[in-house]
C-alpha cells in the first residue's frame, strides 16, 4: 500500500472509532471512555498486520462489533471494550494473561468466553456442530454478554459475507439461523433477529430472497400510501386527547413474509398482513398502562378490532421483558392490520432488549426476564447427559416458543411456552415437585397429565411420595426442561434395574456353572446382538431375556467344540463402547395412534423414514397406512387436505414396549381378598393397572383386571403370584 493509502485508512480508523463514542446508547463517563480507549490501542497494535478477506484492514471488524454493541444493543463500556479486544487473544500475540493484566478479571472473563467460541472446531457434521453449541452456551458464565458479543460479530459477518466462498456462505448462514437467530430473539433483540433471519436467507435461497424484496421494493410507494391513509383515519382522534405520539409503518421481513407463503401454500401478491403499524407515545412511568388503552379505544373507535387477535403484553410482560399492546384491525379496503401500542420506554425495550432494562431499571427493582431465562439456561446446560442434538433441538423448542401465562393455586402468574401442559407446569414449578406428579387440576377439574394449557388456566399440582415418572410422560411434556428431567430420571430408573439384573444374571450364570466375568459378559452381548452390558442386565431384569435363553447361551457356551467355530465365524464381534454407561433406545417397532396398536404399513418413497425419524401415518385409498416424516416435502399438503386421514405414529423401544392383558379371576369371597390381590400387583411386582371390576354372587367372586407388562415372562410370573392368595380357585388370562 502507498504512504497516501495507509493514511487514508488511519484516518477512517479514527473516524470510525470516534463515531462509536457518540452514538453509544449509554451515557459514557470518563472513566468509560479511558477503557474504550485502551481497548482500541490494544486492538489496533494487535491486528495492525492483519487484513480480512475482502482487502481492508482487520481492525475494520472489531470496531463495527463494538459499534453493533454500543448503539444497537446499547451495552456498557465494558461490553464495548470486550468487543473491540474480541478476537486479540484468538488471533495475536496477545494472551489471556495481558487482557486481565490491562482490563482486569471481567474484561478478560468476557474475552475468554468469546476466544472459547471462536476455538470451536469448523466444519463437522451437525452432532459435532451440536456439541460445539452447547460448550458455546457454557461459556456463559453467567455473564450474558458473551453471547450478545457473539451475537453482534455473527452479525456484522453476516453483511461483510460477500468475498467469501460460496460453501462457506452456505455454511454460517445455515448456522446463523440454526441458533443465533433464535438466541437473538430469546434475548428480546428482534431488530438483530430479523436482520440474521434476512441475511440468511440472501445465502441459503438467494433467488426467493431477491426475489421478495424486487416484489417489496415494486409496492413501497402503495404500501406508504396505505399506511397514511390509516394514519389520517385516526390522528384527529388522538390529537383531541392531547396525545403526544408518532405512527410509523413497518414491513414485515423478507424472512417471515417467506414464512407465510411457504406455511400458507400462497404467492407473495395472497400475503395480507405484510406490514404492522406501530403508535409510539410520550409518557411517564405512572401513565403508560392508562395511555395505551386510550390508544387502543381510539383506534377501536376508527377500525373494527378482530377479537381474537389482542395481545396485552403490558399487563403480562414477555420473559424478554416486551411490552406493547398488538392488535389486529379491520383497515380501509377491508385489510387487516396489526397494530402495536408502545410507549417511548416500550419501544426502548422492544428495540435494545437487554440493555433498556438497566437504563430503566426502576429502585430495587430486580431485573426480571433475563435472570429468569439464565438460571433456566444454566439448569439445562448442567445437566448434561443427554445427547448434544437432543440437547441443542430441546434447547431450541424454548428460544422461539411464543407464551401463555397461567396462575398458580396461590394466584401467582407464572410465564410458560405456548402448548405446554399441565405436567410441563408442574416442572416449571419446580423439578423436585414435577418428578413427583401424581394428578394435575386445571380450573379445578381433574384432567389428565397432557392437557393443553391455555391463558388465564389456574393449574393445581397433586403431588405423592410414591409417584416417580415413566415412559409415557415423554409424550406428555414438551418443554426442554420437563424433557431433560424425566429422561435425566428414567435414565437413573433403567441404570438401577440393571444393577438388579446383574445380581439376577451372577445367580443364572453360577447355576449353569458359568463364571461371571468380562469375558462372558462380551460374549451374552454380542450372542444377543445388544450394544451395552447395561443393556444385556437391563433386558434379565425386565425379563425380556428369559431362563430358556440363557440356557441356550450356556449350552453353546459350555460346548467347547460348538464355540470354538462359532468364535472362528463371529470373530471380532464384540461391540465396542460395551461398558458404556447408557441403555440403548433401540427403535425397532412402529405403533399407530392414541392406543399405540400395531398395525400393517408401509413407508413411503418420497422420505423413506427409518427408525427414529418424527413420523406420522397417513391411510391412502390402496395401499393401506404409508408412513411419512413430519418433515416430509408432502407433509404440510397431506395434513392440510387430508387431515381426517392422518393417523399418529411413533417408534418404540420393543424391548422397553409396554403391553395391556386381561386376566380373569374365581374364587371364594372373604374379607380382604382385594387387598391381597392389589398388593402382589402393585406393590410386590410393581405392574401397573388400567383397569379392576369385580363382582361376588352367594359367596363367591369373580374378578377381571386389565394390567400393564412389560412382557410374558412378568405376566406369567404375576399369574403364578395370584393362584398363592386364599381363596382363589382360577386365574387365567383371558
Amino acid at each position: 500500500m502507498t504512504e497516501a493509502e495507509i493514511e487514508k485508512e488511519n484516518k477512517e480508523i479514527t473516524r470510525q472509532y470516534k463515531e462509536l463514542l457518540r452514538v453509544s446508547y449509554l451515557t459514557l463517563s470518563d472513566e468509560d471512555k479511558k477503557l474504550i480507549r485502551s481497548a482500541f490501542e490494544i486492538a489496533v497494535d494487535a491486528h495492525k498486520d492483519q487484513r480480512r478477506k475482502s482487502g481492508e484492514a482487520y481492525i475494520f471488524h472489531p470496531i463495527a462489533v463494538a459499534r453493533i454493541v454500543a448503539s444497537e444493543i446499547g451495552l456498557d463500556a465494558v461490553s464495548i471494550a470486550s468487543a473491540l479486544l474480541h478476537d486479540v487473544v484468538e488471533d495475536t500475540e496477545y494472551t489471556l494473561a495481558d487482557i486481565e493484566r490491562l482490563f482486569g478479571e471481567t474484561v478478560a472473563k468476557i474475552v475468554d468466553g468469546l476466544t472459547k467460541i471462536a476455538h470451536l472446531k469448523k466444519d463437522m457434521n451437525v452432532s459435532q456442530q451440536a456439541e460445539n453449541f452447547r460448550k458455546m452456551l457454557l461459556t456463559l458464565n453467567d455473564d450474558v454478554r458473551v453471547i450478545i458479543i457473539k451475537i453482534a460479530d455473527r452479525y456484522h459477518n453476516m453483511l461483510t459475507m460477500d468475498s467469501m466462498p460460496e460453501h462457506k456462505q452456505l455454511k454460517i448462514a445455515s448456522e446463523t439461523l440454526y441458533i443465533y437467530a433464535p438466541l437473538a430473539h430469546r434475548i428480546g433483540l428482534y431488530n438483530i433477529k430479523t436482520e440474521l433471519e434476512d441475511l440468511s436467507l440472501k445465502y441459503t435461497e438467494p433467488e426467493v430472497y431477491n426475489d421478495i424484496l424486487d416484489k417489496i421494493e415494486e409496492t413501497k410507494e402503495e404500501q406508504q400510501e396505505y399506511i397514511d391513509s390509516f394514519s389520517h383515519t385516526i390522528q384527529d382522534s388522538l390529537d383531541k386527547e392531547g396525545l403526544n405520539y408518532t405512527i410509523k409503518g413497518r414491513m414485515k421481513s423478507i424472512f417471515s413474509i417467506r414464512r407465510k407463503m411457504k406455511v400458507q401454500n400462497v404467492p407473495f401478491d395472497e400475503i395480507y398482513d405484510k406490514f404492522a403499524i406501530r403508535i409510539i407515545y410520550k409518557s411517564d412511568k405512572a401513565n403508560e398502562k392508562f395511555l395505551a388503552w386510550k390508544i387502543y379505544s381510539v383506534v377501536t373507535d376508527n377500525f373494527t378490532p378482530n377479537p381474537v387477535r389482542l395481545r396485552d403484553w403490558i399487563s403480562s410482560p414477555k420473559s424478554t421483558g416486551y411490552e406493547a399492546l398488538h392488535i389486529t384491525v379491520m383497515g380501509p379496503d377491508a385489510k387487516w392490520v396489526e397494530v402495536q401500542i408502545r410507549s417511548e420506554r416500550m419501544h426502548e425495550i422492544a428495540e435494545k432488549g437487554y440493555a433498556a432494562h438497566f437504563k430503566y431499571k426502576h429502585g430495587d427493582q430486580k431485573e426480571q426476564g433475563i435472570e429468569v431465562w439464565l438460571n433456566r439456561l444454566q439448569e439445562a446446560l448442567e445437566n448434561a447427559n443427554t445427547n448434544a442434538v437432543d440437547f441443542v433441538e430441546e434447547f431450541k423448542l424454548n428460544l422461539y416458543s411464543k407464551e401463555i401465562f397461567v396462575f398458580t393455586p396461590q394466584g401467582d402468574l407464572k410465564s410458560l411456552p405456548k402448548g405446554a401442559t399441565s405436567l410441563d407446569f408442574a416442572f416449571h414449578i419446580h423439578s423436585e415437585i414435577g418428578l413427583k406428579t401424581r394428578g394435575t387440576k386445571v380450573n379445578g377439574k381433574l384432567v389428565p397429565l397432557n392437557t393443553i394449557l391455555h391463558s388465564g388456566d389456574q393449574v393445581e399440582v397433586i403431588t405423592s411420595e410414591k409417584s416417580k415418572p415413566n415412559q409415557s410422560w415423554l409424550d406428555y411434556a414438551t418443554t426442554a426442561r420437563a424433557r431433560s428431567k424425566i429422561k435425566s430420571s428414567l435414565r437413573e430408573e433403567k441404570k438401577e434395574i440393571a444393577e438388579e439384573g446383574k445380581e439376577i444374571l451372577r445367580r443364572k450364570l453360577k447355576s449353569q456353572k458359568i463364571s461371571f466375568n468380562e469375558d462372558t459378559i462380551n460374549k451374552m452381548v454380542s450372542h444377543f446382538k445388544l450394544r451395552t452390558s447395561l443393556d444385556l442386565f437391563y433386558r434379565i431384569a425386565t425379563g425380556s431375556i428369559d431362563n430358556n435363553q440363557i440356557k441356550d447361551f450356556a449350552s453353546s457356551y459350555s460346548n467347547a467344540f460348538i464355540s470354538f467355530f462359532k468364535n472362528r465365524i463371529r470373530r471380532n464381534t464384540t461391540p465396542e463402547n460395551i461398558d458404556k454407561e447408557e441403555i440403548t433406545a433401540k427403535y425397532d417397532q412402529l405403533v399407530f395412534g392414541k392406543e399405540e396398536e400395531k398395525l400393517k404399513y408401509k413407508l413411503s418413497q418420497c422420505c423413506n423414514p427409518i427408525p427414529g425419524d418424527d413420523v406420522f401415518g397417513f391411510i391412502s385409498v390402496n395401499e393401506g397406512i404409508k408412513v411419512h416424516t413430519k418433515n416430509c416435502p408432502n407433509a404440510i399438503s397431506l395434513q392440510s387436505n387430508y387431515a381426517y386421514r392422518i393417523i399418529q405414529a411413533k417408534w418404540i423401544d420393543s424391548s422397553q414396549q409396554e403391553f395391556t392383558a386381561n386376566i380373569k379371576l374365581t374364587g371364594i369371597d372373604n374379607i380382604g381378598l382385594i387387598s391381597d390381590l392389589t398388593s402382589i400387583i402393585s406393590q410386590q411386582m410393581h405392574v401397573n393397572m388400567r383397569s379392576v371390576n369385580f363382582s361376588t354372587d352367594g359367596g363367591t367372586f369373580s374378578g377381571k383386571i386389565t394390567v400393564v407388562v412389560k412382557n410374558n415372562s412378568i405376566l406369567i410370573k404375576l399369574i403364578n403370584n395370584l393362584k398363592k392368595i386364599n381363596g382363589i380357585d382360577k386365574v387365567v388370562r383371558l
